[in-house]
């Protein structure tokens, strides 16, 4: 015996899926007959018909975020890469100098300290106080 259409209708009365509707096996024979929509609210109070409570997964609830190390957001300080690029660019530029051998070995090994120093605020900076010392 199919009752798919009558599942439908009674989907369809109750508002809830098919998938919950259960009909009662003694009942069948009135679940049957029945056509309109008022037979299936009846059998539903009569109990012919039943609706399955609802089958739902468990909430997850999220975790709140912990300030540990791999959270902690905090402004980044420039400066040590600002200092790097620097000083880089005056060695390079230092040891080009000193590969012509337009500065000495002793102004070479004192302006090395003096760029770990963080003294020369540029290139420029470093010529004119090269040109100075001469």
């Amino acid at each position: 015996m199919q009752l798919s259409k009558k599942k439908e209708l009674a989907s369809k009365v109750l508002n809830v899926g098919k998938g919950r509707i259960i009909f009662v096996k003694e009942h069948l024979p009135e679940i049957k007959e029945a056509i309109t929509r008022q037979d299936i609210i009846d059998l539903h109070k009569a109990g012919a018909i039943q609706v399955s409570p609802v089958k739902g997964r468990k909430k997850i609830v999220r975790r709140k975020n912990k300030r540990r190390t791999g959270k902690i957001k905090k402004k980044v300080n420039t400066s040590k890469k600002e200092y790097v690029i620097m000083a880089r660019k005056l060695r390079r530029f230092l040891k080009h100098l000193s590969k012509r051998n337009q500065v000495s070995k002793e102004e070479y090994i004192n302006s090395r300290k003096m760029i770990k120093a963080k003294k020369f605020k540029s290139k420029r900076h470093l010529k004119e106080s090269l040109e100075e010392s001469r």
